[in-house]
């Protein structure tokens, strides 16, 4: 069975020498002696909409993660290539029975493009919290690595970037096709009686796919960046103007294919340690998701203007500011394995792997009760069930994790002597098309099937319509032998490739395919609209009141 444990690089950077004179036209100058080469896309999973800022130290990211808890997992890394995740903004959202899989989902909702600031002494956080009752969520903390408090709830800002101006007035800028501006009270508690409220004049905007706003003040100007998507093709625009209220002017910064992949833009810019600027933009990368690529970002004639001296590529490969020997031939980036649950999870029907002796403890807190982190490094869960199921679609407590490119690995252990009659655990390539590993308890008998599972939702609730299912190869397994089932998925997400194929071992030794060779996995807007994940299961059909230890 593999487990990974990724280690964060420490940093090491050298001694700035001299002042840096670049004029706007020219790249920023950096002193340092660069060694970390990162290959694009530097985040091969899905990690979509994001937004960075860099705080001393340390960069911040967020992402979007919607149906997954505990939600929006803040990253933290020194140098753009080694990432932690350090807090979460929240554990469940309880707006609606749907976050609990309860009259109808909240698949492709729930948190959405959260914006990440600072401002004196303070993190801020804003994301809309995409189902009814259709209310912005506003979360602050003085330290990500101490975890957030919930500070208010405001009107929905589609995907909004949070502004602080430099004589502390806060700002929202939001929208979808046309941006609007609104202003916030100080405290962030409301919108601003008779304060700024205005469409924003874009001069040079496009028809078609217009959001995704991110704003930054650079030298007196502010900039609002944008995706959109004309005719003829996506690419992120730059709007700037002298007065925060507009008139705006315009200049595409990024319109590039890479890697065999036509959809990139949607991200911010940052600026480095040293005088440097990056942009981090996502790509449409098919089943794993959307990525993330990082570009070097140069200042010309006051415009921030992405790619290899500002020429709007997306690189292969980048040389970021820093020391460290893992990364002095170009490689991915390296980010800690990060644990989501499908939907708000059962506490009660979770307790963590016990070690030598000791018992099993359901409902105790396995996670920090203020970052929302695991307090132990995970090596599984026992889990029992209270909810009837009729599919991974509709099962509390799934366990899911990221999928990585170019291609991936990951194997799970099952004990499963103590399922009930009608009882399903399994792994599984996650999405709204999943491939399955299911095992089966009926009449005593146990069976692993590998199974192709499609589902259906409707539009206003995501409610499950229907889940169509192909059972490609059924084993039947010892009863001796399900004290441990070990079952692997290898998935590959190079470019014409989105596979998975599927594998299950009676000892953890030698491994027997099984199933649908090359499965095919997609990324679909209009159901769960994230990248395919590994997800573990365990669920009842029929009665309630079993159980099984997973080990990752």
């Amino acid at each position: 069975m593999k487990q990974f444990y990724l280690t964060i690089c420490v940093l090491c950077t050298a001694l700035m020498a001299g002042a840096q004179n670049a004029a706007d036209s020219e790249l920023p100058e950096v002193k340092t002696q660069p060694t970390i080469q990162v290959k694009n896309p530097f985040i091969w999973a899905d990690a979509p909409d994001p937004d960075i800022i860099r705080v001393g130290d340390y960069y911040y990211l967020v992402t979007t993660t919607m149906h997954l808890f505990p939600g929006a997992p803040i990253m933290r890394s020194t140098d753009l290539a080694h990432w932690e995740t350090v807090s979460y903004l929240f554990d469940e959202i309880k707006d609606t029975p749907r976050y609990d899989l309860k009259e109808g989902t909240v698949y492709g909702r729930g948190q959405w493009a959260t914006t990440l600031r600072y401002h004196k002494g303070t993190f801020w956080a804003l994301f809309v919290a995409n189902d009814d009752p259709h209310k912005s969520m506003v979360f602050k903390t003085t330290d990500p690595a101490k975890g957030w408090k919930l500070h208010s709830r405001l009107p929905a800002y589609h995907d909004s970037s949070l502004f602080f101006d430099d004589d502390d007035r806060v700002y929202v800028f939001s929208g979808s096709g046309d941006i609007n501006l609104v202003e916030l009270t100080p405290d962030l508690t409301a919108e601003k009686p008779g304060g700024i409220r205005k469409k924003l004049q874009l001069n040079g905007k496009p028809q078609g796919l217009h959001e995704g706003s991110r704003v930054i003040k650079h030298d007196g100007m502010y900039y609002l960046l944008c995706i959109a998507w004309p005719r003829t093709g996506r690419e992120e625009i730059a709007y700037r103007s002298k007065n925060i209220e507009g008139p705006y002017d315009s200049k595409v910064i990024l319109k590039s294919d890479f890697g065999g992949f036509p959809l990139a833009g949607q991200g911010t810019i940052v600026n480095g340690k040293h005088g440097e600027w990056y942009g981090v933009m996502f790509q449409d990368r098919g089943g794993v998701g959307r990525v993330l690529t990082v570009e070097p970002c140069s200042w010309i004639d006051g415009w921030p203007v992405l790619g290899t001296k500002g020429d709007g590529k997306i690189p292969a490969t980048v040389t970021l500011d820093g020391l460290c020997s893992c990364h002095q031939n170009p490689d991915y980036a390296h980010i800690e394995k990060d644990y989501q649950w499908n939907h708000n999870y059962i506490k009660s029907d979770i307790a963590r792997l016990p070690q030598k002796g000791e018992k099993v403890r359901f409902g105790e807190n396995l996670r920090d009760d203020a970052t929302f982190r695991m307090t132990t490094p995970v090596q599984g869960f026992v889990l029992k069930t209270s909810e009837i199921a009729k599919s991974i679609f509709d099962a509390r407590n799934t366990l899911t994790w990221r999928m990585w490119g170019g291609t991936c690995s990951d194997t799970i252990c099952l004990d499963v002597r103590q399922m009930k009659d009608g009882d399903c655990a399994g792994f599984a390539a996650f999405n709204g098309d999943s491939g399955l590993l299911t095992i089966k308890l009926q009449k005593g008998q146990y069976t692993l099937t590998m199974s192709e599972e499609s589902v259906q939702l409707t539009n206003d609730t995501k409610a499950i319509t229907d889940v169509a299912t192909k059972e490609v190869e059924t084993v039947k397994l010892p009863k001796g032998k399900v004290g441990k089932i070990y079952l692997r998925i290898d998935g590959d997400f190079n470019p014409g490739r989105d596979t998975a194929n599927f594998y299950y071992s009676l000892d953890g030794k030698t491994f027997t395919q099984i199933g649908t060779h090359d499965y095919k996995m997609r990324f679909d807007y209009r159901r769960l609209f994230m990248g395919t994940r590994y997800a573990a299961f365990y669920y009842p059909t029929s009665q309630a009141g079993g159980q099984v230890v997973l080990a990752l």
